[in-house]
């Protein structure tokens, strides 16, 4: 007996000698173990308190990071830091992942994964809805790793970043940039492979940089598109777009306020600035893509591939026709275009006849000129046409007339897949902006809503006016000029290492060229006649339009009223008399003017404290317009604009918004406000989405210049040059 106790007395000796050396080493590498009980205080929760029991070895920002990282990568191996679950805690729900998400593991690894796809949002729903129920980031990262390998890359990542976003305690996380993430789909084969082989020859400790000029690679100037293929092209946009469907999905069972009329809104304001850059470069506006018996003139050859192993977007030639979905790869049943013309000709029914038709029968009317909590028109109008089948109010009837036209346009090279190609870049919204034929399919559907708009009553003078305030002078002031905006190109790098795997034990940069501007500052006099010492508060629009059309003819109101496009939107505190506004481009509410890179995060001054006043930068929540895409191109001998800036009465524009709503508002204006009501209870677009009143103050209307005989509205003519040289910030 006296030696079995000596035994167990040895061996508890070595347990604890080898616990304290473990702890020793673990002290000596810097690792802290942390419990988290802190509160949340960036600006989508301050005040509520969240408390994070698990223990950790990461700060939860690394952690977010580390599964965000090479999504095509296998799990052959386990992570380099153990993840500590509190005891008793059951990780993977009451069934394991393989039984559970049959949706999700229905769409391959390495092949397209596409939101526009009913059965594909469907798989997306399972797998948010799996991620959701992790109540920490410790148990979101123990289901990553579960599912990681199982699932379609794609669709890996977008459920990954929708769960981020959404999930009240991990709203002080931040997503990189998806340009990181999949580089693959914002840079070219051809620098891909160049990528790889300055990776194999690079010399220890050096970062290697590879320059690619975004705007050159998918075609020359024998096609006139290409004039604008910076604009298609260009990261900003592509990435703004994929993150908007992200915050908006489709079928996810997100019910944000006014939905169907921000889905209309946003996309009508990037055809608006389509349109000017067209302007800028000589070519004429965007036609709609109305007629799909005819074939579709501009081709288009991504040079993008989908997955790490190399395969290719499909590609369209020129002269394509649209024709009847026969594929039977894509998780979808066969589809005759003649179902998008029925679905038009229902939804052009309702417009003109003024009413939908539920799934019960019953006839919902469609105006604009409703009160809270009645839904306008336009909102009841995008969820049909958009569509969200658990929103639209009778899906089955009036369709999936967006959604169904980037399918079919995407599979115009293969409609049978008869050549096994893949399915083209219209099918992805991160990749979708750059095809021509995307702008002339969103013309077709905003040219629905606008035939909804333009029968809608004109807003009146009272509606337009306030009559208290005068807007004395309007001026942009730009390195030093007055009322001239200069524009040229920058440069941006990021680490595509991080998303691809170049079997390189160094960061492998690429360096993406992009157009820019030298940041201005609006300047505004408003002359405030309100009575008492109290301070008014105002809401202060700015829009913006070229002057003159492809013939370099003054436009009309009607023929430049949806070229218009919104530049910034704030409110202000007015005092009586004289008020000097000075307003930053960088504080636009239309702009995500901040796009984080992996390191900018890993470098995060204070990760475990989100509200720490060092972490400022860090306090958004990532959609928006990007900033270097503010202006358009303008011309180099220098382009008239029209800078148009309304002042309207805040106690008419504000929203009660309910407590404790979050406040990421930073680009408001095309993305809302998080877990809130869209800020601002005008209609989106207001002055310019209806027609103008055919008189105002006994004179008739002829251009938008003719609402300056108001007090509260004035305009600007500006100038914007192109020097086609480096714009340094």
């Amino acid at each position: 007996m006296s030696l079995v106790i000596a035994y167990m007395s040895t061996i508890s000796l070595l347990m604890l000698l080898g616990w304290w050396l473990v702890s020793w080493l673990l002290l000596r590498s810097g690792a802290k173990w942390t419990t988290k009980n802190r509160k949340i205080t960036d600006e989508c929760h301050l005040g509520h308190t969240t408390k994070y029991p698990l223990i950790t070895m990461d700060s939860e920002q690394k952690q977010v990071l580390d599964m965000l990282q090479r999504p095509f990568r296998l799990p052959t191996q386990r992570e380099s830091h153990p993840i500590v679950f509190e005891v008793g805690t059951r990780v993977g729900g009451s069934e394991p992942p393989p039984q559970r998400l049959t949706l999700a593991r229905s769409i391959p690894r390495g092949t397209v994964f596409s939101i526009f796809v009913k059965s594909h949002r469907l798989a997306a729903k399972e797998l948010c809805d799996y991620f959701m129920e992790a109540s920490s980031v410790q148990e979101l990262r123990q289901r990553v790793e579960e599912v990681r390998g199982l699932v379609n890359e794609k669709l890996f990542i977008f459920a990954l970043s929708f769960v981020i976003i959404r999930k009240p305690e991990m709203r002080h996380l931040r997503l990189p940039s998806i340009v990181e993430i999949f580089p693959c789909m914002f840079v070219p084969v051809t620098t891909v492979s160049e990528m790889e082989q300055e990776a194999r020859k690079s010399t220890p400790d050096q970062e290697i940089v590879v320059t690619e000029y975004g705007p050159e690679f998918s075609s020359t100037h024998l096609k006139p598109e290409h004039r604008v293929a910076y604009w298609r092209e260009d990261y900003g946009i592509n990435s703004h777009h994929w993150h908007w469907h992200l915050v908006y999905p489709v079928d996810l069972g997100v019910m944000r306020d006014r939905k169907g009329e921000l889905f209309f809104y946003m996309h009508q304001q990037m055809l608006a600035r389509y349109d000017m850059d067209r302007l800028s470069v000589g070519l004429n506006r965007v036609q709609k893509l109305s007629n799909w018996r005819i074939p579709i003139p501009d081709g288009y050859f991504p040079k993008l591939t989908i997955n790490n192993a190399g395969q290719t977007w499909g590609s369209r030639q020129d002269n394509s026709l649209v024709q009847d979905y026969r594929r039977e790869d894509f998780g979808l049943l066969p589809f005759d275009v003649s179902e998008l013309e029925q679905w038009h000709s229902r939804i052009m029914d309702a417009i003109h006849q003024g009413y939908l038709v539920d799934h019960d029968g019953n006839q919902t009317r469609l105006t604009d000129n409703v009160k809270p909590p009645e839904k306008r028109g336009i909102d009841l109008l995008g969820d049909t046409v958009e569509a969200d089948s658990s929103i639209s109010l009778n899906s089955l009837f009036y369709g999936d007339l967006h959604n169904m036209g980037h399918v079919v346009i995407s599979a115009i090279h293969d409609p049978d897949y008869a050549h096994r190609e893949n399915l083209g870049v219209m099918s992805d919204t991160a990749t979708a902006m750059r095809d021509p034929v995307f702008y002339r399919w969103h013309k077709y559907i905003d040219d629905i809503f606008q035939e909804y708009k333009v029968i809608q009553p004109p807003y009146t003078t009272e509606e337009l006016s306030l009559s208290s305030v005068e807007v004395v002078s309007v001026a942009v002031e730009s390195q030093g000029q007055k009322n001239q905006l200069i524009t040229g190109w920058s440069t941006r790098d990021f680490e595509a290492s991080r998303g691809l795997d170049f079997n390189a034990d160094k960061p492998v940069m690429v360096r993406l060229t992009h157009l820019n501007h030298h940041p201005f500052v609006y300047s505004i006099k408003l002359q405030a006649a309100n009575s008492g010492s109290l301070p008014k508060e105002v809401t202060v629009r700015i829009f913006m339009a070229p002057k003159l059309n492809e013939r370099g003819v003054e436009m009309s109101f009607m023929e430049q009223r949806l070229l218009w496009a919104e530049m910034d939107r704030f409110t202000h505190d007015l005092k009586p008399g004289l008020n000097h506004i000075l307003r930053s481009s960088t504080s636009s509410s239309i702009t995500n003017s901040n796009e984080f890179t992996f390191r900018d995060l890993e470098e995060r001054p204070n990760p475990d404290n989100p509200g720490a006043p060092e972490n400022t930068l860090f306090n958004f929540c990532g959609c928006g317009w990007p900033q270097h895409m503010l202006l358009p191109r303008g011309k180099q001998e220098g382009m008239p604009f029209e800078l148009f800036v309304m002042v309207t009465d805040w106690n008419q524009d504000k929203v009660a918004q309910p407590d404790g709503a979050c406040s990421c508002s930073a680009a408001a204006s095309f993305c809302g406000i998080l877990d809130a009501l869209y800020p601002d209870a005008r209609p989106m677009g207001f002055p310019f989405d209806r027609r103008p009143m055919p008189m105002l103050l006994n004179r008739p209307v002829g251009r938008a210049s003719d609402l300056t005989r108001l007090s509260n509205i004035a305009m600007q003519d500006i100038t914007i040059t192109f020097t086609n040289a480096q714009i340094t910030q």
